[in-house]
């Protein structure tokens, strides 16, 4: 049976060009990477310098108080997995949240939430690394737009109307910051600015302008970030009780010694063998290796059936129902097992065998499951998955890392089956001419993470929320221990092992999800990246969501309604419970390339939000 063809329409075209390529959720920061490659820096200047441009143009999807993953390569490193994923400070005890701060669950907001801040650590170990720029080059671009202003996105303007009340009720230090004089939201398109963060990175710039070499100064401002005037900011405003999701007042437990303990680097990352390409993803400290179980899985599905390529066209419902039970019987088993390798025995490499996927394709029938089946590799058994099954977070939106909104019960995170964007993630792409390339999702630090704390202009993360309160859990909450972060950019080399392509999105749970579709579609069906990233995307809700109050819809699919009628009536007939968000919702991926025939590069964008794009020569 054949692969489906793409639809001769696409949203736009795929870029190609020799010179430079790079595709991000916002133009803004893709035209940053772009400049810094006109200007004549590399791959790692331009994303790094897109980097902190997203922290200024999308604060209601990543922030410097957040976390960050990715991959990256150059012809000295070969492919690496980028790590900017804060650990659980030293007083993050299971027994302090229990038993002193009287929580059952990592809350979904406030400084009992976060993670180290990885994010802004991260990007200047990269540049001093890998990049040729001098760190003000580099900076100049966030700076302009946090000074000078940037129009305000729709969505930005979309998530602080909805936290507004709580900003006004108990957030006043992020009223001060995001709302007017009145009390009101910006309008779309209205210039904002965010001077104190312009000015936390000016004086990240002084802290080293007598240094004697470029890295010696990127160091320096390394310094100031970790042990200087951040990190004490930090640990003050910690310190302070304010509202949380739990609709209680508490104090976070992040130190200034925290910051400065916490060392981001590059790993070596996981691979999977598929089809001739070699697929490369983060460990399992975070959801990484999740898509290539999705893979194995499907491979071994096919060896078990006699099929060829049918089992793997996510255009037809065939296909979809397949892809989506190996997504389920993956993610149970990210669920049960994954975890920070340096804390917990993860048994990945029989997670990632043939007879191990074998055993677990088995389990896929003619209907959907509606249950959370984690496997038990070399013989081990999995511990009991709880999750409430209810109509909270459930992952019906494009935006799965989700933002408190006020209630008379405190703070709850909801749920929107529309498919509206409200906040996630975010994720770019930069390749160039000389064989650098780097994917990053950054993430965390949201503006609706926690208060605003004032000199600096930018609130902590959540990333904790994905640690559980359970010390037999993988992914229990350890001082130390990185919680399993969702973000999961994907790197592709051919089978020379010279890079191939990069992509990632938004999403939480989804990520992966978006990306498996997409991956298939260009690497057994052999189309065009746009028209990849274009075609339509979906994502099953039955499993446990990473985010609190980490609820499931057991047999739930998500699915954009241009796969056609046809399709969702045998979807429906094999028992999995539809919802449609509508026909351009799901997911933001973008993605950069090079064709090994001719060193083509190229670059892709997704279209949905508005807000996506890829630019090139």
């Amino acid at each position: 049976m054949a692969f489906t063809t793409p639809d001769a329409f696409t949203t736009r075209p795929t870029l190609r060009g020799s010179f430079g390529m790079a595709a991000s959720t916002h133009w803004l920061a893709t035209a940053t990477a772009q400049s810094v490659l006109e200007r004549g820096g590399n791959a790692i200047d331009a994303a790094v310098a897109a980097g902190f441009v997203l922290h200024v143009v999308e604060p209601h999807l990543n922030g410097p108080g957040g976390d960050l993953t990715g991959l990256y390569a150059t012809d000295a490193t070969g492919v690496r997995v980028f790590m900017g994923q804060g650990a659980a400070p030293a007083r993050a005890t299971i027994e302090h949240y229990r038993d002193v701060e009287g929580l059952s669950d990592v809350p979904g907001a406030g400084a009992l939430a976060a993670a180290v801040p990885g994010a802004v650590d991260a990007w200047l170990w990269l540049l001093a690394e890998h990049g040729t720029w001098e760190l003000d080059e580099v900076l100049a671009y966030a700076i302009r737009y946090a000074t000078d202003g940037h129009p305000v996105a729709p969505a930005v303007v979309t998530t602080i109307e909805r936290i507004a009340p709580l900003f006004r009720s108990h957030w006043t230090s992020s009223a001060a910051l995001w709302l007017d004089a009145e009390g009101n939201a910006p309008r779309p398109g209205q210039i904002i600015t965010n001077p104190a963060y312009a000015q936390v990175l000016l004086r990240l710039l002084a802290a080293g302008p007598d240094s004697g070499t470029r890295v010696a100064r990127i160091e320096a401002a390394r310094a100031a970030w970790k042990t200087g005037f951040v990190a004490q900011a930090m640990e003050a405003f910690a310190a302070t009780p304010h509202r949380h999701s739990d609709g209680r007042d508490h104090a976070g437990v992040l130190a200034a010694s925290d910051l400065a303990d916490f060392q981001p680097g590059d790993e070596d990352p996981v691979t999977f063998d598929f089809r001739g390409y070699t697929v490369a993803k983060t460990g399992p400290w975070g959801q990484g290796p999740v898509l290539l179980q999705m893979l194995a899985i499907l491979e071994a599905y096919g060896r078990l059936h006699g099929l060829a390529d049918e089992h793997l066209d996510p255009s037809t419902a065939f296909g979809i129902h397949v892809i989506v039970e190996a997504e389920k019987l993956a993610l149970a088993d990210r669920d049960a097992w994954y975890g920070d390798p340096a804390f917990v025995d993860v048994p990945l490499a029989t997670l990632l065998s043939a007879d191990y996927a074998e055993a677990r394709a088995a389990l896929i029938g003619e209907r959907a499951s509606a249950e959370l089946r984690p496997g038990s590799p070399d013989g081990r058994p999995p511990v009991e998955l709880k999750g409430e099954i209810g109509a909270g977070k459930t992952g019906l939106v494009d935006d799965i890392d989700e933002e408190p909104e006020e209630t008379d019960a405190g703070l709850e995170l909801p749920t929107d089956s529309t498919g509206q964007t409200r906040g996630d993630t975010c994720h770019l792409d930069v390749i160039d001419a000389w064989g650098n390339v780097v994917t990053v999702t950054p993430s965390g630090g949201w503006l609706q993470s926690s208060p605003t704390i004032p000199e600096l202009g930018f609130c902590l993360g959540t990333r904790l929320q994905m640690s559980w309160l359970d010390e037999s859990s993988q992914s229990a909450l350890r001082p130390g221990a990185r919680p399993r972060t969702t973000l999961s950019a994907t790197f592709v080399s051919d089978s020379e092992g010279a890079p191939l392509l990069t992509l990632g999105t938004p999403g939480g749970d989804q990520q992966d999800q978006w990306q498996l579709p997409a991956l298939l579609r260009i690497l057994v069906g052999r189309w065009d990246p746009q028209a990849a990233i274009d075609a339509p995307a979906f994502h099953t809700t039955s499993h446990l969501s990473s985010f609190w109050p980490r609820v499931w819809e057991p047999a739930g699919l998500i699915i954009e309604g241009r796969v056609g009628e046809s399709v969702l009536a045998e979807l429906r007939e094999r028992g999995h419970r539809i919802t449609v968000p509508g026909d351009w919702s799901l997911g933001r991926l973008s993605a950069v390339g090079r064709e090994p025939a001719t060193g083509t590069l190229w670059a892709a964008a997704n279209p949905r939000g508005v807000q996506g794009y890829a630019a090139g020569r």
